[in-house]
């Protein structure tokens, strides 16, 4: 079973200096039939102008991951961390008990692109933590990277949950295939460019929940296609 999640019915925000799409409910925009799936509770496109971002914010209990497309996004926090995110970085910020951060572009003349998803951590009250690490386009291209994991394998950063999170990026015709579990929960999610999703087609923003498949095959429709894959518990 396939559900696509189009782009253009995701919610949306624009503040000027913010423009914020919602696959899940989040903030102001509430839709009871997209509050979260399995334990993903929250996927944002956000695209912030220079000079521009998040204030000092506090956040509990939730793995929070950051992965940039363009531009690029520093981050400070109260547990002394403080670094610019860069496109094919990936941030992963356990929230725990709390902790207070800001975001915010620090270029004067490029606006940041990034995507932040929020899962449910296996358990609360974790001690607040904080991870970055480096994935090059030769890791990623035409091939299934993983670089979110329960147990940090293959070098990828640690989340505390069942969830292993995978990155590819693919070039027109390009195809890449995954096994799936029906004990488990898939997501896909368009970061940029086009595919097939099992011949079923998604655009920059789409999603798509996945349940009951044996398997998984994403074919590039454009070059330059990046694509985050999410197997869930």
């Amino acid at each position: 079973m396939i559900a696509i999640r189009p782009t253009n019915e995701r919610g949306a925000v624009n503040l000027g200096w913010l423009d914020s799409k919602h696959t899940f409910s989040f903030g102001n925009y509430y839709d009871p039939n997209h509050i979260s799936f399995a334990s993903l509770r929250v996927i944002n496109e956000d695209k912030v102008q220079p000079s521009k971002g998040f204030g000092t914010h506090g956040h509990k209990d939730m793995e929070i991951v950051t992965y940039v497309l363009e531009g690029k996004l520093e981050h400070k926090d109260n547990i002394g961390n403080s670094s610019i995110i860069r496109p094919g970085e990936v941030q992963r910020m356990s929230a725990g008990t709390g902790i207070l951060h800001s975001e915010y572009n620090p270029s004067d003349e490029k606006s940041v692109h990034f995507l932040q998803i929020w899962i449910f951590p296996n358990q609360n009250k974790l001690e607040p933590s904080y991870e970055q690490k480096m994935f090059g386009e030769e890791e990623t291209r035409g091939k299934l990277r993983l670089v979110g994991s329960q147990e940090g394998r293959e070098g990828s950063v640690t989340i505390h949950q069942d969830v292993n999170l995978y990155a590819t990026s693919l070039a027109k015709d390009e195809a890449v295939h995954y096994n799936t579990s029906s004990q488990r929960k898939v997501w896909v999610q368009v970061a940029r460019g086009a595919v097939t999703l099992n011949n079923r087609s998604l655009e920059t923003g789409d999603g798509a929940a996945i349940s009951e498949e044996d398997s998984i095959t994403l074919q590039g429709m454009t070059d330059g296609t990046e694509v985050l894959l999410f197997d869930m518990a």
